[in-house]
């Protein structure tokens, strides 16, 4: 396990404070607010504490409402809210100075037989023939903006199939984005780990295909502004996310200061195990 990916799983393990009440630490972000992807990820696993290891979580909901303060701990609130037979509701607030920053709701299942068909996994090339985000993002980056990008995503060997938004700054193209990933070193045999990660990386490169569409760089060169809005994840099948994965992901409409991305998300053998849905504030700034 590398020393980052080690330093990702600590900053997960979240403090138990009272009864379903949990305390998450931030660490420092690109842009002076917590990174999306790890209030959705503590929040999941503040959830998952309360639910029988035997329940994966199976689906989650989520809305960001207030940007977070990397400088103060995150109270994960959970609230029990139904435990079925075979399936478990909880929804979590997160609290900073007193005021919620963000509300998850998420939903366990025991395992059951069912019915099976998936869509096939689109083609992609294989993730052993891409650059490493330390190879790639030099080559489109200020040398200081490709470090902190490196930095930040250390724990999570990340390869974009083709060239990023902000690689292509002023050529419109079609709004579809692959990235291939995995962690940067093996993780234990826990099933609602793997979807903690996966969850922490779903919020990373989402919404790159609006910014494709309309051929802008985005947050790393500050052609535009924006924030996650919202964030829905189903999780179909079991995967590892040590292993391989592949995540598709579209953009169907920008409107109104707003961008959809849609996504998949598969095995390198072709099952589908994730698909992803995110909204978010997509805006140019204003010239002065």
């Amino acid at each position: 396990m590398t020393e980052a990916l080690d330093a990702l799983l600590d900053l997960l393990d979240l403090e138990q404070i009272e009864q379903d009440y949990f305390r998450g630490r931030s660490r420092s972000a690109l842009v002076p607010r917590v990174f999306g992807g790890q209030v959705a990820a503590q929040a999941l696993v503040a959830a998952g504490r309360t639910v029988p290891r035997d329940r994966p979580p199976h689906s989650l909901h989520a809305y960001f409402l207030r940007a977070g303060d990397p400088g103060a701990p995150i109270v994960y609130m959970v609230d029990r809210i139904r435990d079925g037979r075979s399936f478990t509701t909880r929804r979590v607030v997160a609290v900073q100075h007193g005021h919620p920053i963000f509300h998850l709701s998420a939903s366990f299942q025991t395992y059951e037989e069912g019915l099976e068909h998936q869509a096939d996994m689109p083609p992609a090339p294989d993730p052993e023939s891409l650059p490493t985000a330390a190879e790639m993002l030099p080559r489109h980056l200020p040398a200081d903006v490709a470090a902190r990008l490196v930095e930040a995503r250390a724990a999570v060997d990340l390869r974009y199939a083709d060239v990023p938004p902000w690689g292509s700054v002023g050529t419109p193209r079609e709004p579809r984005s692959q990235v291939w990933f995995r962690t940067n070193g093996k993780l234990a045999d826990d099933p609602l780990l793997h979807i903690v990660l996966a969850t922490y990386v779903s919020d990373m490169t989402l919404l790159d295909s609006v910014l494709l569409a309309h051929g802008r760089g985005g947050w790393a060169v500050g052609d535009v502004v924006g924030a996650s809005l919202d964030h829905a994840m189903w999780f179909h099948r079991p995967f590892r996310a040590d292993e391989w994965l592949l995540y598709d992901q579209e953009s169907p409409s920008a409107s109104a200061g707003r961008g959809l991305g849609q996504a998949r998300i598969y095995t390198q053998d072709g099952r589908l195990a994730v698909t992803v849905i995110q909204e978010g504030v997509v805006r140019v700034p204003r010239r002065p």
